[in-house]
C-alpha cells in the first residue's frame, strides 16, 4: 500500500494485497452478532478547540481569536459532575497541537507554566484522578514524547485514525496526514498504551481505502497487542458538511468488514448517537462507546448522547445482555484489580492507575463494581 505521509514517518505495513481483495468481498453476512455490548459512562472535557487542522467535516475546532481553553478549576467541576453522577472515565479531547496561530491559546499555557497542550494535559489528568474519574485522553497526533509525557495518568489513549487515504476533506495547508496518525497509534503500542482508534465513513475514502485503513490498524495490533478497540464512525451532516450523512447499507458493510479484519480480543465500537446502532447489531458491533450522563457530545454537538435506557433497548433489540466498562478494557489490568488487592502497574497500565482503581475509597469502590 502506498499511504500519503508513511515514508515520512518511517512507517512500514505488511499487508498483502490478498488480504484487501478478501476483505472488500466481506458483508454482514459473514460475520456473526456479539454476545453482549458493553458501554462505558463518561464526562466530554473540550480542553481547548483550537487545532491546527480545518477539516471540513468538523465542527468542533474555532478559529484563532474564538477558540477556548479551559481552565483547571472549570475541569474539575466537570470531573466532580460526573463522579457524582456515577462516571467512571473523564474523556479529554482537543484538536491537534494548535498551531502559531493560536496566539491567545499559548499565552494561556504560558500563563499557567506550560509551554504546550501536552504538558498542560497531564496536569487536568491528575486533576481527574484526584476528583475519582479515569483519564482518557484524546489528543489528536502526538510524538512518542508527547504521548510518554501523559501515559502514566491515562488508563487508556485514543486517537482516530480516520482514513489512510488522502482526502479532500482533509485538504488545505494543514491537511492530516494519514502517515502522522499510523505513528501515533504504533507509538502507542511501543509505549504499551491501551488504545482506541477507528475509522471515519463518509469522508471522501472509498470502500479500498476503508480496508487498508482497517488493515493497518490491524497490523499494529498484530506488532504490539495494544488496540482496544474500533469504532466505526459515519459523518453526519451539520453546519460544516453538507455532503451527506453516510446510509445505513454502507455502515452496515463497513461494520462487518471492522469485524472481519480485526481479531476477536479487539472491539468494534459504533456511536449511539450518530449510528443506527440497531441496524448494525448483526454486522459485530459490540460495544457503543463512551456515553456520558452529565455532558454534550462536544465533537458532534447536534447529536445528544442517548440515555441508559436507551442503551438498554438497543441491547433488548439485539437480544443481547449489555454491561458497563472502564475506559481502560480488563484484559490489559493486573491480577487482583477486582478485589483491591493488586500493588503496582504492569506493562499497560501505571501503578498511579492501578492505585486508583484498588483505592479504598469512593472512586475505587465504583471502578471495582464496573468490574463485578
Amino acid at each position: 500500500m502506498s499511504i500519503p505521509g508513511a515514508d515520512e514517518y518511517d512507517v512500514e505495513l505488511s499487508i498483502p494485497e490478498s488480504d484487501v481483495e478478501r476483505l472488500l468481498q466481506v458483508g454482514p453476512e459473514d460475520v456473526e452478532p456479539a454476545p453482549e455490548l458493553t458501554f462505558a459512562r463518561n464526562v466530554f472535557i473540550p480542553l481547548t478547540t483550537a487545532c491546527r487542522y480545518t477539516c471540513t467535516y468538523c465542527t468542533y475546532y474555532d478559529p484563532p481569536g474564538q477558540a477556548t481553553l479551559m481552565s483547571p478549576e472549570e475541569v474539575r467541576d466537570v470531573v466532580r459532575t460526573g463522579a457524582d453522577a456515577g462516571c467512571t472515565e473523564a474523556l479529554f479531547t482537543f484538536g491537534d497541537d494548535p498551531d502559531e496561530r493560536y496566539t491567545e491559546i499559548h499565552d494561556q499555557l504560558t500563563a499557567w507554566g506550560h509551554d504546550s497542550i501536552h504538558t498542560y494535559l497531564r496536569e487536568v489528568c491528575e486533576i481527574a484522578l484526584d476528583e475519582g474519574l479515569l483519564p482518557h485522553a484524546n489528543p489528536g497526533d502526538q510524538t512518542r514524547a508527547e504521548m510518554a509525557a501523559v501515559a502514566d495518568v491515562n488508563a487508556s489513549m485514543g486517537t482516530m485514525l480516520e482514513t489512510t487515504a488522502d482526502v479532500q476533506a482533509h485538504g488545505g495547508p494543514r491537511a492530516k496526514s494519514p502517515g502522522q496518525r499510523l505513528n501515533t497509534i504504533r507509538n502507542a503500542g511501543e509505549l504499551g498504551v491501551p488504545f482506541t482508534t477507528g475509522i471515519l465513513v463518509g469522508i471522501g475514502e472509498d470502500w479500498r481505502d476503508r480496508a487498508e485503513s482497517l488493515l493497518a490498524i490491524g497490523d499494529l495490533h498484530d506488532r504490539y497487542d495494544h488496540v482496544q478497540e474500533v469504532i466505526v464512525q459515519p459523518v453526519v451532516e451539520n453546519e460544516r458538511w453538507r455532503n451527506g450523512s453516510t446510509g445505513v447499507e454502507t455502515l452496515r458493510r463497513a461494520v462487518a468488514m471492522a469485524r472481519h479484519a480485526l481479531p476477536p480480543e479487539v472491539s468494534v465500537q459504533v456511536p449511539p448517537n450518530l449510528a443506527p446502532a440497531r441496524e448494525v447489531l448483526d454486522c459485530g458491533v459490540d460495544d457503543l462507546g463512551g456515553v456520558s450522563p452529565v455532558t454534550d457530545d462536544h465533537v458532534n454537538p447536534d447529536y445528544e448522547w442517548p440515555g441508559l435506557r436507551e442503551l438498554e433497548a438497543i441491547a433488548e433489540h439485539g437480544d443481547v445482555p449489555l454491561a458497563e466498562r472502564l475506559p481502560v478494557y480488563e484484559r490489559y489490568l493486573p491480577d487482583g484489580v477486582r478485589d483491591g488487592s493488586a500493588s503496582g502497574g504492569n506493562e499497560w497500565v501505571s501503578e498511579r492507575i492501578v492505585a486508583a482503581l484498588t483505592a479504598d475509597d469512593a472512586a475505587g469502590e465504583r471502578y471495582r463494581a464496573v468490574l463485578d
